[in-house]
């Protein structure tokens, strides 16, 4: 398939994505609050900066599970499989071909802290999910690592604009510490919810529990609602 016939064939496919999952996207508690929270762009709306228990920093903390792999760009692969009609695995040239955008969000830690303004490069997930367009049963994802790690998000979330599959952070490669050569971010949820060192990503017919959701954190993860725990 011709580049350009390719992007074409994306473009048609997320306004389909967008069209059908747009009712959904506002009822959201992040757009559909009665007194919204934050502001700015899409991951902030109204004031404080800051959702309710989190203090601001400069840094960025590392946590993980106790494992940083170690994944050369000849060896790394994503798989994108389960409820969509054109599962793929992708190579890192394949991965790069897709469209890239800028992007300027939040990251929120459940641990507490927040860390404003960061800078990003990489795809839209709304871009992968319109190249492998997921069937009319799929609901939700679940994203895993290389590092054996899992998390769950409801496809209403995950197709905001903001959830990106990351390379590029302040215009430099993601340092390994913090999920490169890729990891997921979700700014409008608890950051755990954007699996770092990405090598799945599986769309299902129905909700499934992740590795920190199965040890009681919320399914949800809205930081804006304080939503921690189950």
């Amino acid at each position: 398939m011709e580049e350009s016939e390719k992007l074409d064939r994306i473009v048609e496919a997320r306004m389909k994505l967008k069209a059908r999952f747009e009712n959904k996207m506002k009822l959201t508690p992040s757009v559909a609050d009665d007194k919204p929270m934050g502001y700015g762009n899409l991951n902030r709306h109204g004031m404080p900066v800051t959702p309710v228990g989190q203090t601001l920093t400069t840094k960025w903390p590392v946590l993980d599970l106790g494992t940083q792999p170690d994944i050369s760009l000849d060896k790394w692969r994503l798989i994108v499989d389960g409820e969509v009609e054109n599962p793929v695995t992708l190579i890192w040239k394949e991965f790069m071909d897709l469209p890239q955008s800028d992007d300027v969000s939040d990251f929120h830690c459940v641990t507490t802290w927040s860390k404003l303004n960061m800078k990003w490069k990489g795809v839209r997930f709304m871009d992968l999910a319109a190249f492998v367009q997921p069937k009319e049963t799929a609901t939700h994802i679940m994203c895993y690592g290389y590092d054996d790690y899992s998390t769950n998000v409801s496809l209403e979330e995950a197709l905001k604009p903001d959830v990106l599959l990351v390379h590029t952070y302040n215009d430099a490669p993601l340092p390994k510490e913090h999920g490169g050569p890729l990891r997921m971010i979700t700014p409008q949820l608890y950051a755990w919810k954007g699996s770092k060192w990405i090598s799945r990503i599986e769309f299902m017919k129905k909700n499934r529990l992740g590795f920190w959701e199965e040890r009681g954190y919320s399914s949800t993860a809205y930081p804006w609602r304080n939503d921690r725990y189950s």
